[in-house]
């Protein structure tokens, strides 16, 4: 798989749908479905209480996941990076979420994720 040879369009909609997934499983708290979409190296990283702790402290200090607009893509042969603009509930201004793409065993996967 070469993403440099892909449409802009045709990542976004594969990467939409991932993010989308993130989001609302961290405004759950629920780490299985979370992690769902997440490659092994990502998946060691992120244990089920870090996430907990990460994510009870954004939703206090920031509040939950509000509107996304897609800013860029960024094409490499063996990954996208993705960055949207990102807004949350109760923080004002704007924050950025970003992801990695990467596609391994005939599946697409998250290899990195964040907003800051």
């Amino acid at each position: 798989m070469n993403f440099v040879e892909m449409s802009e369009q045709e990542i976004i909609e594969i990467a939409n749908p991932i993010m989308d997934n993130l989001m609302d499983a961290s405004t759950r708290i629920d780490h299985e479905a979370h992690v769902r979409d997440f490659t092994d190296r990502i998946k060691k990283i992120v244990t089920k209480e870090h996430f907990q702790l990460v994510c009870k402290q954004y939703q206090n200090e920031k509040g939950f996941f509000a509107e996304r607009k897609l800013v860029a893509v960024f094409k490499r042969p063996n990954s996208a990076a993705i960055v949207w603009k990102q807004y949350f509930t109760k923080a004002k201004g704007e924050f950025v979420a970003e992801m990695v793409l990467v596609h391994q065993d005939g599946k697409f996967f998250c290899d990195h994720a964040m907003v800051f």
